[in-house]
């Protein structure tokens, strides 16, 4: 028995209802069953998850390193130094102070005349060399002294001297320097007392 049309009709329209209905419910559980995971699915595979930045508070790193003991050294006190007094000191010396002795002209240093305080002076050959007075002479008188005479003096004399007269040793000491005598003695009595004489014998070579 076939049948009629409109009820074919309606079969129809209740299938593609029921048809619809489940496109409708698989829809859903495909749109809810995947949104959990669309956080992730977007992310590029190689992304990793970024490490947790650093506190700003301070590092505790710094904690485990030992700190210096809180005590303070004690620095050395430094030894007290002494300044020297400026004021001068009023205590007595138990020594007395002497002044040093004036300084004098060595002993064998010579003593120089002036020429105007020089004595005459006579010179006499006792040897054979004829002209030796003479020449003795003018040495005398290069030397800044004055010959009142030369002649021959006969008579016997130990060696070449310069005589002088109380007073006149140290102007007889420069005479004798001058002329190279080595030797200086006494005035004899026949000689005069106002000058220096000059004996010269075979000892002397000036």
């Amino acid at each position: 028995m076939t049948r009629p049309k409109d009820d074919r009709g309606q079969v129809l329209s209740s299938l593609v209802a029921v048809v619809a209905v489940v496109a409708i419910v698989a829809g859903l559980l495909v749109l809810f069953g995947t949104r959990g995971n669309d956080s992730t699915a977007d992310e590029p595979s190689g992304t990793s998850t970024p490490s947790p930045k650093p506190a700003d508070g301070p590092s505790t790193v710094g904690a485990s390193v030992p700190r210096p003991a809180s005590t303070p050294t004690a620095e050395p006190t430094p030894a007290p130094t002494t300044e020297p007094s400026t004021e001068p000191s009023t205590e007595p010396s138990g020594e007395p102070t002497t002044a040093p002795p004036p300084t004098q002209p060595p002993a064998t240093q010579p003593t120089t005349i002036p020429a105007d305080r020089r004595p005459a002076v006579e010179i006499y050959n006792n040897t054979s060399r004829k002209g030796l007075a003479d020449s003795v002479s003018g040495r005398a008188r290069q030397a800044g002294w004055t010959v009142a005479g030369a002649d021959n003096w006969h008579g016997k004399v130990a060696a070449s001297t310069v005589y002088y007269p109380p007073g006149m040793l140290d102007a007889a000491n420069q005479l004798a320097r001058d002329l190279g005598v080595g030797r200086t003695k006494g005035a004899l009595d026949n000689m005069k007392k106002d000058r220096l004489t000059v004996i010269l014998t075979s000892d002397y070579t000036g």
